[in-house]
């Protein structure tokens, strides 16, 4: 029987268990009810469900159960989840409640406990939890340290049941210090305790006595304690997944939405809406169960908060006439989080259940009517646009009717939202989620003054904790430790109204501490206090009979009914994996409102209101929302820096300062400067369509200085035009002096920043390192006599030390008043440095000072603005009203890579770009650093580091070179440099203006061997190990003349020629008026008049860059420089004149103004050499097209320039018209001088004129540059002269006896005609034809040595073709003159030795005359310049046939020419070479020239060009060569435009150059291709020039320095070496491979190693006299070795020398690119794995944060630097996609030879494909290509990128293939449009899509608006084009 018993008790169990768990598996459908018994025999209490039970106890601490969880009616879903909860307690097992985000987890958790009557302890778990907030924490009591018990240790020490909320978002390894607890209910406590389950301390306790058990700390585990714990499945959500530990000590349960079918959901939703059909309310749930659904989750749709229904149906019972679907949008904002096909399928779900959709209308007439507060509540009465309804609200205490109304300007939108947000105030929070700077604080600030709230504005930061966000830990003055509450707990307790602005940006995992508060309106605060809804808190007090004072002793505090919490924040960005913010378990917390920005209308209206004076602001509002709507990315991103916000500050100012230019307001307020390219250029083009035209520059630096100059007079500062009262502090001891040199820049920049000043602005100013900035600010201040507090932002820069800097007296935290305090308090102004630098979580908390000067300080305190009416206090701190906050910041984006504060915050800061110095301001500046250091160093500096600053803004150089660098090197100059000038005056004694003067600056070196190429070093030598780096920073430097790498033997002057003697050859006999009785010399007729001068038009002044490039550099040469005039390609040069500086202004120092005048078109270029601008007057309106291009007609146009008070207009004539036009070259205004004489026939209309030649008037302009302007006009073969003088405005007219050929002014009065007829006049033909008459005498001393004879006399020089000189003695004063001559020696080059296939195909068909040589006299120097062709050179210049060969194919292929200088005085002859190369078809002349250069030898490689140089040297020609690559041919000869049209302009001229004399005896040449040239060709000038350019190499020190070196051994041959497993680098050691190399292994910086090999080590470079240490046996063997490597790695890739050869070819070409591209990368990849803080660490920097706990003993109190992992969840960070479209069209192939436009697109495939490789991580690229056989080819895909260089040449090898053999056609549209549409497919943080193109488009009848429309046609595609070849104008259509 026994035996039997035994046997049959384990079996019923077995059977017991089996019928529970299949009960459990499948479940009843019958109803679970709850009861309650008692057991009258026990006294007991028992509370079952179902058929589970348990006892119910009486709790100790009955204010501890909650209260009102338990509806009146409980779901049967609910009770099953609650019977379950149950069992698991009865069983005494702790369960996990998983399941979606949402409070239901919680409220079934806690209506279990209320049922239960169960006390509870709650813990919210964030990612700030550690284990001293579970288990123990330190706290200081008299002195003490004490452990205070947490939760956890309270629950199970006194039978509570534990919650712990939010499993998922606590850090790993924290949980696990509850597993033994969990598991054997174990814990050791860290004040020695160690809690013990109950079952094992009551056997210890039989055993031993309660003191023992004490003695020995041993705590008793309450057989009662539970453990519930909340969480959401991962990896679903985001958060952290279970440690399998801790998951195996739970049993979970499901808690999912109310189930739908058993309407246990809908049941509850009618009680809400008593007034609402159930069929409306089952259509909303089944809506709201749709998007619950697996389908939804994965189309990536969030989860809807099915719970929050309830709130929404009891606003639409309060209101039923609100449209569902608006209501429906505040539960689930989908038109703001969800892409397109998310929204789509939003959309489909309301259509499907028949709720309306108002997507496309926009709800409108609803409005806040009146509001009646009373108490706690407020009656408000709504016009809800169908009805006018009156609902209940809590409201505030606040008395702010006096407020309503000023500060806030209400639209019907605006009325509309407040309607809508008070609906949603009735029932929830709510948060308002609107584009930044769209009014979302002010419409906030109004909502609370509407229902009388006073506002706690809380910022949310990203690094923000939960600790800031609900209690921070403090010291009392006793030292004692305690808890402080936060804001947003001081706000619940008084019934504020807390803002959280920036929910977009705080960590998730921080703000899940808010849930319970948002929820349930309850919160648990760490110092062991709770927070409880009103009604829970009267009810648990009226149930336990207790006051408030009891309630507080226990820690218990009423949260006031009517707080409320309101969050703002930005859209979050769809498809973003970090800034997708609104996630599913956000919108659980709140109701959401969308806010848009205003519309064109609305903001008129706030503006006009706001600013009653405004007038000028419709093109800003214009302009502002066509940048919101339009579908440019570009333009988008503008739009965003012109918010609502930013337009009220922009109007204000422009009310204020109604004449300023809303072109630079509105780009000072985009810091358009510091804008992409792209986006830059679009803004411009917006800005021009809409007539917003760029502001007229000051024309020049003394209008500007007379512009803005600044001083203070009587107590006033003016800038400018702006005025402001000098400041008077009463401490001047903070107020900055620093040394300051004003510049016109700096001062419009102050001017500005002082009008934003005046309006009572906060300042931003944004630039580059070294711009100015600090110095422009301290500067201001110094003039305003402020004070200033300073602080510098850096990585590390926190809130608290932001704001406060705590220190520890006396084991007492005190909190010291930072910067930022300290200014508030005294009306400073604080500076705040480096702001780029600190992250922006950081320093968003400054918004809400700057916005409404409210600030909550970390001790507590807080910032209120002056006008709040609040008084000071020791919580309160008033700001003063002159707190001023200006913040310097650097600008954004690459190569600073700092945080883009300006993106973050610049709306509500007055912004403004500091740019380095203009050329003037910089000059003006530089020259006081420097006043001794010569101007023209000081310019070359200046316009080189300006150059590399513009080539560091379009991402040619990675380092902007700032003006901190030049101001450096200044100085360094200064302290080397003192100058001496002298003035030495040559000539005779008499009083004329002959005499000649000459000023050396002799330049006195304190160290000798200092010179400007030295002192660059010091700036460039940063760069030295970059080669692509160096030579584009050394070729630009060489631009401007800085001859860095010259040697001071590098001059290269032409070759002197004795001049054949000057021997007497006639004598001319003169014949004057009245000195005869019969000279037959008689009186000519003279008619005056006034002249008729019609005008003036007014043409519109182009203006141009002025590439300037000096000529010496590596070489010293005669030329100067050289630029290139933007030239049409028709265009010939027909003329050029110069405006020498002293004709000008007297006074001034003015420098020359060169004009040149074209032909087809016509146009008048007019440029100052030494300035970066030049200036273009189309005359295409003056001059008739259709008769300027015919075939027969050739105008011919000569300039002349005006004198002062002319000088800066010029006379052009047009010699076959005669049409006479004075232009005004600085105003564009234009006049025609019309006579009205002998010239009947010219006097017609110019365009009839044209049509009609009548033959060729002349223009005699010699003395045009004087006061009074005369100017001579003649018609050849007529018989009248016309005196002009255009200031006085009349005419003479000279009628002669005969007919006039040719008129040479010899000066004002005296003239040397020509008669047409007889030729005989004055030539009697020993002279050739006369190009020109000098209008001085050479001075006695240089007539005397050109004659060897002292002579005085005067003279005068005449040139002719046919003579070197010609001197002619007498002439004009006396009665005879003697001709002195030296005849010309030109030759034709002796052709006998040349190959006559060669000659006849080099030199052409035909044969030229001798035209008229451009000739000018140089009267300083006395020396004689005429333009020669170089196949007119003397015998004895050639020593060999070739040479003759080569002469000839320069000047036949480029039209090359000669200056010839004759120096009379000292009998001499140089010719200088002019490289002038205009080409007419650049692709047909290189292979043209490369063929000739390879006839003649001279070049063997395919792809260069070499260009020979000649100058003359020791008697004989010699060549100097120069190759350079095809694409940079013209750039580096200057030559841009075709010959062909110049050919035709000239007709039969054997030369196409023009040429005029400048001051100074300088020259000014201009070629057929626009190339314009300045020489110097005086022996004087040229001494001078190169003492200077010697100066800047810098010579030998005085002594001799010499440093001995022991080295060590010689490497014995070269060899791999070692590869170090472990990846350290080597220095040294001749053993390792990889690294530096050492002095014989393969590297990167060794000395004899085989070839380069990189392991991705630290590199350090040996120094090249270490390399030349290295014997040449072992330097061969080293090359040996490295061919053997380069030819086995060909072999490995199965890439042929060939392919090498071709592939080294296209990469060198993109070689420079590829390199920045990479150093980009490497940077952006940097940043992106920047380290992070890593807090609450045992070891590593103190954590200021934690100083409390710190001396409470706690142990992990410190942070370290390292590299912040992912949270678990988190979307991963994807790579971006770019997919490249190439176009490999057979047009690509058929123009190539045109345009080189498909090698271009196969060299930018390379560089992509070098570029990104390794980067596949980061970015991931596809290249397509589209021809006329389909759309898609595909070249390279995302999966499968090339490795290697094989592979890589074998793609762009399928390009050219592929376009070689393809048929015609054209799918650009097709392939566009395939790729965005697919490209989606593959997931991607970003799509890009760049289409190549020829613009080969209107052929096939593309449009550009339809390939416009494309592009744009997806949002999530980011598409551009690029046309990269273009017939015509089809890029530019």
């Amino acid at each position: 029987m026994s035996l039997a018993l035994v046997l049959h008790a384990p079996m019923e169990s077995a059977l017991r268990r089996v019928r529970n768990l299949t009960s459990i598996l499948r479940p009843a459908n019958r109803r679970i009810f709850v009861r309650w018994k008692s057991d009258a025999s026990s006294a007991k209490e028992y509370i079952s469900i179902g058929d589970v039970s348990v006892e119910l106890r009486s709790p100790k601490n009955p204010e501890l159960v909650p209260k009102k969880y338990l509806p009146d009616s409980v779901p049967q879903s609910l009770l099953s989840h609650l019977r379950w909860i149950m069992q698991k307690d009865v069983l005494g097992q702790d369960v996990f409640l998983i399941g979606p985000p949402g409070p239901l987890r919680r409220s079934v958790a806690m209506m279990y406990l209320e049922m239960t009557k169960r006390e509870v302890e709650y813990m919210s778990l964030s990612r700030d939890t550690t284990e001293m907030d579970l288990k123990q924490r330190r706290e200081i009591s008299a002195g003490t340290a004490y452990h205070i018990d947490q939760c956890a240790v309270r629950a199970a020490t006194r039978g509570r049941v534990l919650i712990l909320e939010g499993i998922e978002k606590a850090e790993r390894n924290v949980l696990p210090v509850l597993n033994n607890l969990l598991e054997n209910r174990e814990m050791q406590l860290d004040d020695g305790r160690f809690l013990m389950a109950a079952e094992r301390y009551d056997k210890l306790l039989k055993e031993h006595s309660q003191t023992e058990l004490d003695k020995w700390k041993l705590v008793r585990v309450d057989e009662s304690f539970r453990v519930i714990a909340l969480g959401l499945p991962v990896p679903r959500y985001r958060g952290n997944p279970l440690d399998p530990p801790l998951r195996s000590r739970f049993q979970a349960r499901d808690i999912n939405q109310l189930p739908f079918k058993a309407s246990d959901h809908l049941e509850m939703l009618s009680r809400a809406g008593v007034k609402l059909s159930p069929d409306s309310l089952s259509e909303i749930l089944s809506f709201a169960s749709t998007l619950k659904t697996e389908e939804a989750g994965n189309l990536g749709l969030q989860d809807f908060p099915l719970d929050n229904l309830y709130d929404v149906i009891t606003i639409l019972n309060a209101v039923p006439q609100l449209p569902l679907a608006k209501l429906l949008e505040r539960l689930y904002p989908h038109k703001v989080m969800l892409s397109k096909e998310g929204q789509t399928a939003v959309k489909d779900a309301l259509k499907t259940f028949g709720l309306q959709d108002f997507d496309t209308v926009e709800p409108s007439g609803g409005s806040v009517l009146e509001v009646r507060r009373s108490g706690g509540e407020a009656s408000v009465q709504l016009d809800t646009g169908s009805g006018i309804v009156t609902v209940q609200v809590a409201c505030g205490s606040v008395d702010t009717e006096s407020m309503s109304g000023q500060r806030f300007v209400s639209t019907n939108y605006h009325d509309n939202l407040l309607s809508d947000m008070v609906l949603s105030h009735m029932v929830k929070d709510f948060c308002v989620i609107g584009p930044r700077g769209c009014g979302k604080s002010v419409v906030m600030r109004h909502f609370a003054d509407l229902l009388g709230y006073h506002i706690e504005p809380i910022m949310l930061y990203q690094d923000m904790t939960s600790r800031d966000l609900l209690q921070q830990r403090m010291t009392l003055p006793s030292g004692d430790t305690a808890w402080r509450p936060s804001p947003l707990v001081t706000a619940a307790l008084e019934g504020s109204m807390a803002v959280l602005d920036g929910i977009h940006r705080i960590n998730p995992g921080t703000f899940a501490v808010l849930h319970r508060l948002i929820h349930d309106r309850e919160l648990s605060l760490f110092d062991g206090t709770r927070l409880l809804r009103s009604d829970r808190y009267d009810a648990i007090k009226q149930e336990n009979n207790l006051t408030d004072d009891d309630m507080t002793e226990k820690g218990i505090f009423r949260i006031h009914p009517s707080f409320r919490i309101v969050a703002l924040a930005e859209p979050p960005v769809v498809g973003s994996s970090t800034q997708q913010w609104l996630n599913s378990e956000l919108l659980t917390m709140f109701l959401y409102h969308n806010m848009r920005s205003l519309s064109r209308v609305e903001e008129q209206d706030v503006l006009s209101k706001l600013i009653p004076k405004l007038s000028n602001i419709d093109i800003l509002l214009d302009l502002t929302h066509k940048l919101r709507e339009s579908g440019d990315s570009n333009l988008k991103s503008v739009a965003a820096s012109l918010s609502t916000r930013q337009l009220l500050r922009v109007a204000k100012r422009l009310a204020h300062y109604p004449d300023e230019e809303p072109y630079s307001t509105i780009h000072r307020a985009c810091l358009s400067q510091f804008l992409p390219r792209l986006a830059r250029t679009a803004l411009d083009e917006k800005l021009e369509a809409l007539g917003i035209s760029k502001p007229k520059e000051a024309p020049s630096v003394e209008a500007m200085d007379k512009a803005i100059t600044c001083e203070i007079h009587d107590n006033m500062l003016r800038i400018g035009n702006t005025e402001v009262p000098v400041y008077n502090p009463d401490n001047k001891v903070k107020v900055p002096d620093i040394l300051f040199y004003e510049n016109p820049q700096h001062l419009a920049v102050m001017e500005n920043m002082l009008k934003d000043y005046l309006l009572g602005e906060h300042l931003l100013l944004v630039g580059n390192q070294g711009v100015g900035k600090n110095k422009i600010i301290d500067r201001f201040l110094h003039l305003l006599n402020r004070p200033r507090e300073y602080i510098q932002l850096h990585r590390d820069t926190t809130v608290q030390t932001l704001t406060l800097q705590p220190t520890v007296h006396d084991g007492i935290i005190r909190y010291e008043d930072s910067p930022l305090v300290r200014a508030v308090k005294q009306g400073l102004v604080l500076v705040i440095d480096e702001a780029d630098k600190a992250p922006t979580n950081v320093t968003c908390i400054l918004k809400t000072l700057v916005e409404s000067g409210e600030m909550h300080l970390s001790d507590g305190r807080r910032i209120v603005s002056a006008d709040s009416g609040l008084k000071s206090s020791d919580n309160i701190i008033v700001a003063h009203p002159d707190f001023r906050m200006f913040v310097l910041a650097n600008r954004p984006g690459f190569p600073f890579l700092g945080n883009d504060f300006f993106g973050a915050l610049g709306d509500i800061f007055s912004c403004h770009a500091v740019d380095n110095p203009d050329t003037n301001s910089e000059m003006a500046m530089l020259s006081q650093y420097g006043p001794d250091v010569p101007e023209d160093i000081l310019r070359k500096l200046v316009l080189a580091f300006g150059e590399l600053r513009n080539m560091a803004d379009q991402g040619l150089i990675t380092y902007p070179y700032s003006t901190r660098e030049v101001v450096n090197m200044v100085k360094h100059l200064q302290n080397f440099l003192k100058c001496l000038d002298l003035h030495y005056v040559f000539g005779d004694d008499d009083d004329d203006d002959d005499d000649w003067c000459f000023t050396a600056t002799f330049v006195h070196m304190r160290f000798p061997g200092e010179g400007l190429v030295s002192v660059t070093k010091n700036v460039f030598d940063f760069d030295s190990y970059n080669k692509e780096f160096s030579e584009t920073v050394i070729e630009t430097l060489h631009k401007h003349g800085i001859p860095v790498g010259a040697s001071p033997k590098n001059v290269h002057l032409a070759k002197e020629f004795p001049l054949p003697p000057l021997s007497q050859s006639d004598l001319w006999e003169i014949r004057r008026y009245g000195d005869i009785v019969r000279s037959g010399v008689k009186p000519l007729p003279v008619e005056d008049r006034h002249l008729s001068i019609k005008g003036p038009l007014d043409f519109n002044v182009m203006s141009y860059n002025l590439d300037r490039t000096e000529a010496r550099s590596l070489l010293f040469t005669e030329q100067e420089a050289y630029w290139t005039i933007p030239m049409h390609e028709t265009s010939a040069v027909v003329d050029v004149a110069v405006t020498k500086g002293s004709d000008r202004e007297p006074g001034k120092f003015n420098d020359d103004l060169v004009h040149i005048i074209t032909a087809s078109p016509i146009c008048l270029y007019t440029m100052n050499p030494k300035k970066q601008h030049l200036t273009c007057l189309d005359l295409y309106d003056i001059f008739p097209s259709s008769s300027l291009y015919s075939v027969n007609f050739k105008p011919r146009f000569k300039v002349a320039p005006l004198g002062f008070p002319l000088d800066g207009q010029v006379v052009l004539h047009e010699e076959m018209s005669n049409a006479i036009l004075i232009i005004n070259t600085e105003t564009g205004q234009l006049s025609r001088v019309e006579t009205s004489t002998l010239f009947e026939q010219a006097a017609d209309r110019i365009s009839k004129t044209f049509s009609s030649r009548q033959g060729s008037f002349k223009m005699c302009d010699e003395f045009s540059h004087e006061a009074k302007s005369n100017l001579l006009f003649y018609k050849q073969t007529g018989e009248t002269i016309d005196v002009l003088n255009v200031l006085e405005g009349r005419c003479q007219s000279i009628s002669l006896p005969f007919k006039v050929d040719a008129v040479h002014m010899m000066s004002k009065y005296h003239w040397l005609l020509e008669e047409s007829e007889t030729k005989k006049s004055v030539n009697d033909g020993i002279l050739g034809a006369i190009h020109g008459i000098s209008h001085h005498s050479l001075n006695d001393l240089l007539l005397s040595a050109a004659l060897n004879q002292e002579i005085e006399s005067p003279n005068r020089i005449i040139l002719d073709n046919e003579h070197y000189v010609t001197i002619a003695v007498g002439l004009p004063d006396l009665s005879s003159a003697e001709l002195f001559t030296s005849q010309r020696r030109d030759i034709d080059v002796d052709k006998s030795n040349i190959d006559r296939r060669i000659l006849s195909y080099i030199s052409g068909s035909g044969t030229k005359v001798r035209s008229r040589e451009p000739v000018v006299y140089l009267p300083d120097s006395g020396q004689i310049v005429r333009a020669v062709a170089v196949d007119k050179v003397p015998k004895d210049a050639h020593t060999k046939a070739w040479s003759a060969i080569c002469l000839l194919a320069w000047h036949s292929l480029c039209g090359g020419v000669l200056l010839r200088r004759v120096s009379v005085s000292e009998k001499w002859l140089c010719k200088v070479p002019v490289p002038d190369v205009p080409v007419p078809n650049l692709y047909k002349r290189f292979r043209l020239g490369l063929r000739y250069a390879c006839l003649l030898g001279t070049a063997s490689v395919v792809e260069s060009f070499s260009v020979e140089f000649l100058y003359l040297k020791n008697g004989f020609v010699k060549f100097r060569s120069w190759t350079y690559r095809c694409r940079t041919f013209t750039k580096d000869l200057g030559v841009l435009n075709p010959n062909v049209y110049t050919e035709w302009y000239d007709g039969a001229s054997d030369m196409n150059i023009v040429m005029a004399n400048m001051s100074h005896d300088g020259i000014v040449t201009v070629d057929g291709g626009g190339c314009v040239r300045l020489w110097e060709t005086s022996l004087m000038n040229l001494d001078r020039s190169l003492r200077g350019w010697r100066s800047l190499l810098g010579g030998a020190t005085d002594k001799h320095l010499q440093i001995t070196k022991e080295f060590g051994k010689i490497p014995d041959g070269p060899k791999h070496g070692i590869i170090d497993p472990t990846g350290s680098p080597h220095v040294g050691g001749n053993m390792f491979a990889g690294g530096v190399g050492g002095m014989n292994t393969a590297g990167l910086g060794g000395i004899g190693g085989p070839y380069r090999l990189d392991l991705g080590q630290t590199v350090v470079q040996i120094p090249d006299w270490e390399k030349e240490r290295v014997p040449v046996e072992v330097q061969k063997a080293a090359r040996e070795m490295g061919e053997k490597a380069y030819k086995e790695r060909l072999r490995e890739i199965k890439m042929s020398e060939y392919d090498g050869v071709v592939y080294k070819q296209y990469l060198d070409s993109v070689s420079a690119q590829v390199k920045s591209l990479k150093v980009i990368l490497d940077s952006l990849q940097a940043k992106g794995k920047e380290r992070q803080w890593l807090k609450h660490k045992t070891q590593g920097d103190l954590d200021d944060a934690k100083l409390i706990e710190g001396l409470a003993g706690e142990k992990a109190i410190y942070k370290q630097r390292g590299e912040q992992e992912p949270e678990m969840g988190s979307p991963q960070e994807k790579p971006k996609l770019i997919r490249l479209v190439c176009d490999v069209s057979g047009s690509m192939y058929r123009f190539n030879g045109y345009d080189g436009r498909l090698e271009r697109e196969m060299e930018a495939m390379l560089m992509v494909m070098e570029a990104l490789n390794k980067y596949e991580h980061k970015i991931k690229y596809e290249i397509v290509g589209h021809s006329g056989e389909g759309y898609k080819f595909e070249f390279v895909t995302s999966n499968k990128p090339p490795k290697n260089n094989k592979e890589r040449l074998d793609v762009i090898k399928a390009l050219q293939a592929h376009s070689q053999f393809c048929i015609s056609g054209d799918n650009t549209i097709e392939a566009t449009q395939n790729a965005i549409k697919t490209i989606i497919n593959e997931e991607a943080d970003e799509h890009f899509v760049i289409v190549l193109s020829d613009a080969n488009l209107a052929r096939y009848g593309i449009s550009p608006k339809r390939l416009a429309n494309l592009l744009t046609s997806n949002d999530e595609v980011n598409a551009y084009v690029i046309f990269i070849g273009s017939l015509g104008d089809q890029a530019t259509r």
